[in-house]
């Protein structure tokens, strides 16, 4: 369909996970690990799933991979919160990505409605 490093929400979206890998050290406890883990998974779907639907066939296809990543948005949101409130990160870092992540959500919605 179309190079998907050319997608500037997929530029967004890489340049977030990239930064919340940076993150590692607030989760240093074991306790921490596995909301880590969630979070890594998340924030790595994102541009994954943008990058993947990029590359069907078909313009529904990359729409339904769109908001799959628009989902992934959400469980980001969801696990830096609890990530926040449990005292692993602190407020103004979670504040800073859930900045982000609602930019990267905003671009998707928009994204997904010119499709249509």
């Amino acid at each position: 369909m179309q190079d998907y490093r050319k997608l500037f929400v997929w530029q967004k979206a890489h340049k977030l996970a990239v930064e919340t890998y940076s993150l590692g050290e607030y989760f240093r406890r074991p306790e921490a690990w596995k909301l880590r883990d969630q979070i890594f998974d998340a924030v790595t779907s994102i541009p994954a799933n943008i990058a993947e639907g990029s590359g069907r066939g078909s313009g529904a296809d990359f729409k339904r991979f769109l908001w799959y990543s628009n989902g992934s948005c959400s469980e980001f949101e969801t696990e830096i919160l609890l990530a926040r409130d449990a005292n692993f990160l602190p407020a103004d870092i979670h504040d800073r990505l859930n900045e982000e992540v609602q930019e990267i959500r905003r671009m998707l919605s928009s994204f997904i409605r010119r499709i249509e």
